[in-house]
């Protein structure tokens, strides 16, 4: 039992080792009066950057790609982000998200 418990252990360790460290580097602008609703996000900042799970460079650019979305086109104008995997820039360091995007530039 302590062989399969031990097992186990390490198994999980080693797993979490593969995966690289994707840091995504947002910047919100926001619609006019909602800087503080929309910088609420990055604790009262324009800009910030958010560590998250990734597997691969590709499967950091696929998340940075994802974190485009705006939930929230009445308050956040659009977003810039671009991504790190392992310190590395991805993308060349360039903002992925399209300009022209459906759910940007909607503020009233």
């Amino acid at each position: 039992m302590r062989v399969l418990v031990s097992c186990l252990l390490l198994f999980c360790l080693s797993v979490s080792a593969l995966a690289g460290e994707c840091v995504l580097k947002t910047t919100r602008t926001a619609c006019p009066g909602k800087e503080k609703e929309s910088f609420s996000k990055c604790n009262g900042q324009a800009s910030c950057d958010e560590k998250v799970a990734a597997d691969s460079e590709k499967d950091c650019a696929e998340k940075a790609a994802k974190s485009c979305d705006n939930s929230r086109p009445n308050i956040t104008k659009s977003k810039t982000v671009s991504a790190t995997f392992d310190g590395k820039p991805v993308s060349g360091g360039k903002n992925v998200c399209a300009a022209e995007r459906p759910d940007y530039n909607k503020c009233e």
